[in-house]
Parts: C-alpha cells; sequence; structure tokens
C-alpha cells in the first residue's frame, strides 16, 4: 500500500478552553487534492493552519494528538523548516507589496537566508511561475511590484512563491473566494495541473469547486470530522445524513 503524504491521528485543537478540533483522523496520499468542506466555523481553517504550525502562534493555541509529514513528526519538525515543505496560499492573494515579482517568488529563500546564484534564481523564478501559469503573462515585467497584477494574477503569484520552496504538500485556504469567476476557472484548472507534482489540501466553502477539482472530500462539522472519502461517492452517496444535508444546502 502506498504510504500517506500527511497523517493526522486523534487530533484536537484548542484556543483557551474552548475546543475547536474533536479527534480529527485522515490521511492523504500523493498526488490527490483533498476538498475540506463545512459550515463557516466548523474547523477547516484551523486544521490546515494546525498542519504547517500556524495556530500555535496565536497567544492560548494548543493541540493534542498526533500529525505525521511522510512518517516525521510534524510537531517535533523545526517549524521553519516544517514551512518549507508544507506551502501555503491564503484567501486574500498577499504578494509582499514593496517587492518585485522576481523577488516575491524567491521570498523564501531571502527570508531563510538561503544563498544561491543568480542563474539559480532565475531558473526558480521562471520554473514557478510556469508551474503556476503565470510566466507568459509576467516574463517581461519581472522586476515591476506584484501589486499591479489582478486579482488572480497576484493569488497565481502566491502560488509560485509556495512552489518555489519544492513543497511536499500545498494548503491552500479558500484560495479563489476573494476572485471573479473567470480568474477562480484559471486557479482551479492550476490546481488540478499542480497535483501531478504536489499533494494539495484545500479549504472551500463551494460544493462545485470541490466536485470538480478534488479526489476526496473531509466533510468537518462543529469541529468533527463527519465522513471523509472519494469526492464523487460522498457526493453521490453520502454515509451520514449531515454531509447529505450540507451538500443539498439545508445548511451551511
Amino acid at each position: 500500500m502506498e504510504s500517506s503524504v500527511l497523517t493526522v491521528d486523534n487530533f484536537c485543537a484548542y484556543f483557551g478552553d474552548n475546543q475547536i478540533l474533536k479527534n480529527i483522523n485522515l490521511s492523504t496520499k500523493n498526488n490527490v487534492v483533498t476538498a475540506l468542506m463545512g459550515p463557516s466555523g466548523c474547523g477547516k481553517t484551523t486544521l490546515i493552519r494546525c498542519v504547517n504550525r500556524m495556530h500555535e502562534l496565536i497567544p492560548g493555541a494548543k493541540v493534542s494528538g498526533n500529525m505525521h509529514l511522510r512518517g516525521d513528526d510534524i510537531y517535533s519538525m523545526e517549524p521553519i523548516v516544517l514551512r518549507r515543505k508544507i506551502g501555503m496560499v491564503f484567501q486574500k492573494p498577499n504578494p509582499f507589496p514593496m517587492m518585485s515579482i522576481y523577488d516575491n517568488v524567491i521570498a523564501g529563500y531571502k527570508l531563510n537566508g538561503i544563498k544561491m546564484g543568480r542563474d539559480e534564481f532565475d531558473n526558480i523564478v521562471e520554473h514557478s511561475l510556469r508551474n503556476a501559469a503565470l510566466w507568459e503573462e509576467v516574463k517581461d515585467s519581472l522586476h515591476r511590484k506584484g501589486t499591479f497584477l489582478s486579482g488572480g494574477q497576484q493569488q497565481r503569484l502566491c502560488i509560485a512563491r509556495a512552489l518555489a520552496m519544492n513543497p511536499e504538500i500545498l494548503l491552500l485556504d479558500e484560495p479563489t473566494s476573494a476572485l471573479d469567476p473567470k480568474s477562480t476557472a484559471h486557479i482551479e484548472e492550476l490546481i488540478v495541473e499542480l497535483k501531478k507534482n504536489v499533494t494539495m489540501l484545500l479549504v472551500t466553502h463551494n460544493i462545485a469547486q470541490a466536485a470538480r477539482v478534488s479526489d476526496f472530500t473531509a466533510f468537518i462539522y462543529l469541529g468533527e470530522l463527519v465522513e471523509f472519502g472519494p469526492t464523487e461517492k460522498m457526493f453521490t452517496v453520502p454515509k451520514d445524513k449531515r454531509t447529505e444535508e450540507y451538500l443539498t444546502g439545508k445548511f451551511g
């Protein structure tokens, strides 16, 4: 059996005395997209923030249980090393406003003090922008600020920035919620293309989007993992009544 990239065992997350995640168990294989779905405030974003250990940056946050990246305990790793292996793209495009497109892509290297020759950086920038389906649009303006791009282009720049570190997992937190339908379609096509090389966890409110791009879906409700399985199966024959009610719009 193919080993899992990410394994989550009996995982709980808290803010102070408030329990946000309750005994989450799931695992993801190589080169698949797993959608995390559920109503607002159910714990989806908290879960991915625990995967790259951003949750613990909030005062009063704590966790219990285990998470492993290819068998290595995520909570025993240096966070800075972990975040090179697990990239994240946020809801709102957030290129560094004072940096050029070029410098945005290699920001992870600069912030980590990783030194390379100009040719190597040039290659990383081109490769990452090609992978994010942005190279042809920006190759003649690499030294302009990233903020001059459209919202959809900025989000692809943020994806290129995450891909530049060659991560094993890419976390996407509602990456299209701030974008227009055309830009959303671009990002969805990109997600399908990217899974050839990287495993992804996608937080989305958009049921149709999950159906289009994900291989597996986890339905989270009030901090519990209600159901987890192949997307197509879950969307056609959900096992749990709560999943069915969410998918048919009874709540959410």
